[in-house]
Order: structure tokens, then C-alpha cells, then sequence
């Protein structure tokens, strides 16, 4: 087995190595902070490198909201055999070339990643080298501090009061930001609806609980290291999925919805700039030209009286 996962654990610690040296002349070779941020780098190549496995889950999630009226109407066709209606479905799905599954790539692609740090942050306590992890860098990696908990301590795996305070602290992290990112997607980046017999929207409610739980439950036997990583790569995932619903929301969705009335707005107010128009923000009443009778509440000057 370690045969196989060789090449990755040559991978993971060859990358951490790397971000090891460019930090060292920064914060020392010794310090926790210079292999806290070298897991947080391994994070972030990690997820430039599953930019368009991203995009790929974006364009699944679009098309399977496209075909919602289709996958209805086959469920509504066959409610009254589960067989039929799943052959329909795959090959409505084979069809368009999407997968209700896509939401889990960047996850399951990251899955050996984080399998290997694992392995490769277990074996700095147990003094085994994995990778190129070893000599002067397994000594060093063992020495770390992340606010006083060594790096490849686990909850379950020490008696030190600082690394169980520590471990608690990120496992809520990571649960949490798992759970605001699905609840983003959910609320804002998902077009409203019928929660009837969707199987789509009944996947996402699923994930919404689940993957916190998973994370909280078995967070406990990961090392300080594997919970830095997770919950880096949470925060990358929260951040490029505001992005994308925010510049680029779903049609239909109550972001888009948002954004086409932000520009409608927008249009408006420059349609009135280059017809000349006034706009006094203090009178939203206010007509165009400054015309007398378009605005109301203007003041008027009074008039002196003629002399008899």
C-alpha cells in the first residue's frame, strides 16, 4: 500500500518542503508559524490547481437547474416505478452531459491530498518519515507549535489540555465554514424551488447537515496539521464561491435576481446623467431639467407686492 501512495506522500511533503525554505529566512526553520503557513500553501496550489474542476461543478450545477422541468416531468411519469425513473434519469443526465454528483468533485479530488498529509503529520509523531519529510525536517516538523499545540498532535492522540483546547477550536472552524458554504449555495447561488419530490435540492439539504457532522465527529482523530489544511481550504471554498455568486450568480436565483435589479438601477440612474437630469439625492421626487412642477417641495421665492 505505502508503494502505491508513495508518489503522494512525495508530493505533499516535496510542496510543504518548499514552502518550508521560502519561510524559513521570515519566522526560522523551527517556528510553528513557518509550517503552519507551509500547510496553508500546500492549500492554496492545491486549489489553483482545482480551479477548473470548479468551474466544471459550476456548469454541472447550472445544467441540472436547466433541467429540473425535465427531471419532473420523468418523476411525475414514473413515480410508480423507482427503476424506470432512474434509468431516465441517467440517461437525461448522459444526454446533457452533467452529473448530480458534482458538487463532491472538488472534495473527492482532494480526498488522497488529504489522506497523505494525514499519513505524512501522523508519522512526525511517531518519529517515521513519509516522503521527503524526514532527517533535520521530521525533527524540525516535530519541534512546531501552532498556538502551543504541536502540529501532529490529535485530540484523541495526547493528554495535553492546550492541544485538545486547540483541536476543539478547529474542528468548530472547519464544521462551521462547511456549513456556511453549503448555506450560501442553498440560499443565495440556488434558484427557488418546489421542495416536493427534488432530488436535487433534497442532495444539497443533505450535504448542508451532513459533511459538518462527518467533519465534527471525525475530526477528533485528526492531527493539528490535517485540521490547519481543512480549514484553509474551507475558507478558500467559502471566498471563490461568494465570488462566483456575486459576479456571476446562477440564473434565477435570488443573487441573480439581486444583481439584474442592481443593474437596472444602475442603467437608470445613467440614462438620466446623459438626459441631462438633476439628481438630488436628498428629494427622490425630483423631475428632469429641474423643471418647476416636477419637483415637489422645492421652496418658491415669494413675490413683493405692487405699490398702489
Amino acid at each position: 500500500m505505502n508503494t502505491i501512495l508513495n508518489p503522494l506522500y512525495n508530493l505533499v511533503s516535496g510542496v510543504i518542503i518548499i514552502f518550508h525554505k521560502l519561510l524559513t529566512p521570515v519566522f526560522g526553520k523551527d517556528s510553528g508559524v513557518t509550517w503552519a503557513l507551509s500547510i496553508m500553501g500546500l492549500v492554496v496550489l492545491i486549489r489553483i490547481i482545482l480551479i477548473p474542476l470548479f468551474v466544471k461543478q459550476i456548469k454541472s450545477q447550472r445544467a441540472l437547474t436547466a433541467l429540473q422541468p425535465q427531471m419532473k416531468a420523468i418523476q411525475a411519469k414514473y413515480k410508480d416505478d423507482r427503476q424506470k425513473q432512474s434509468e431516465e434519469m441517467m440517461k437525461l443526465y448522459k444526454e446533457h452531459k452533467t452529473n448530480p454528483l458534482a458538487s463532491c468533485f472538488p472534495i473527492i479530488a482532494q480526498a488522497p491530498i488529504f489522506f497523505s498529509l494525514f499519513t505524512v503529520l501522523n508519522g512526525i509523531a511517531k518519529n517515521v518519515p513519509h516522503g521527503y519529510l524526514k532527517g533535520e525536517y521530521l525533527a524540525s516538523a516535530a519541534q512546531a507549535k501552532f498556538f502551543g499545540a504541536s502540529i501532529s498532535q490529535s485530540f484523541l492522540g495526547s493528554s495535553d489540555t492546550t492541544v485538545k483546547i486547540v483541536t476543539v477550536i478547529l474542528i468548530f472552524i472547519m464544521s462551521a465554514t462547511t456549513f456556511t458554504t453549503q448555506r450560501q449555495l442553498m440560499v443565495k447561488g440556488m434558484p427557488k424551488m418546489d421542495s416536493s419530490n427534488n432530488m436535487m435540492l433534497q442532495q444539497q439539504k443533505i450535504m448542508l447537515y451532513l459533511f459538518p457532522l462527518i467533519f465534527a465527529i471525525s475530526g477528533v482523530n485528526f492531527p493539528v496539521g490535517v485540521l490547519i489544511y481543512w480549514s484553509t481550504t474551507n475558507f478558500w471554498t467559502w471566498g471563490q464561491q461568494f465570488y462566483v455568486i456575486k459576479r456571476n450568480p446562477t440564473p434565477g436565483s435570488p443573487a441573480y435576481e439581486e444583481l439584474q435589479r442592481k443593474r437596472a438601477r444602475k442603467a437608470k440612474l445613467d440614462n438620466r446623467d446623459q438626459s441631462g437630469t438633476v439628481i438630488d439625492p436628498t428629494n427622490p421626487e425630483l423631475g428632469q431639467n429641474g423643471q418647476e412642477g416636477d419637483v415637489k417641495g422645492q421652496r418658491k421665492q415669494p413675490k413683493k407686492k405692487k405699490k398702489r
